[in-house]
Order: structure tokens, then C-alpha cells, then sequence
């Protein structure tokens, strides 16, 4: 069985199942006059590299503030359990040395 267009043509209440071209994007199967460009009215993007290496390498506020609780952990100046504690202070002190 071949890969049809699953994108609905509601003028005529039909499914387009064209099966020429058909590939695999985010809203399903799509041939070339129904890929999300081409609904929006853009050109293809073309082939290339795709996103650049710093996309991906972002810092995140979440590791960020973790970072900072467990140096006030580690302080002592937030309360935990003692095992965190230790784990806290075994963990700035490791990026300190």
C-alpha cells in the first residue's frame, strides 16, 4: 500500500490521496500542492544544514537555577535533608576545584 495525501479538500468534502511525492510532515502525509508551505504560500525550504550547532546548546533556566540551589543548599542557607546537603556540598565543591 502507498503513502496517500491525507489533507482534506473541504470544497469538494474529499481526502486529496494523491500518491505522488507524498512525504511525512508534522500535520501528516502530504504531496507537493499540500505540504505546509505550499498552503501558506511559500516557497519549499531547501536542503541544507538545518538548525545551527548553538540552537541546540541554549542554557536553560532550569539547569541555571538548580546550579544556584545547590550552592545555597550547600551554604546552608536553604533547609534540606541531610543527604542533599552532602550532595550539595559534594557537588560545589567539585566545580570549584
Amino acid at each position: 500500500m502507498s503513502a496517500r495525501c491525507a489533507h482534506w479538500i473541504g470544497a469538494e468534502q474529499r481526502y486529496c490521496e494523491a500518491t505522488e511525492g507524498v512525504r511525512l510532515y508534522l500535520p501528516g502525509l502530504a504531496c507537493p500542492l499540500h505540504t505546509p508551505s505550499a498552503l501558506a504560500g511559500k516557497p519549499e525550504p531547501q536542503p541544507g544544514k538545518g538548525r545551527l550547532p548553538g540552537a541546540w546548546t541554549t542554557p536553560s533556566p532550569i539547569s541555571d537555577s538548580r546550579v544556584h540551589d545547590a550552592r545555597a543548599i550547600a551554604s546552608g542557607k536553604r533547609r534540606s535533608s541531610p543527604h542533599t546537603y552532602r550532595a550539595a556540598q559534594a557537588a560545589v565543591d567539585h566545580k570549584t576545584n
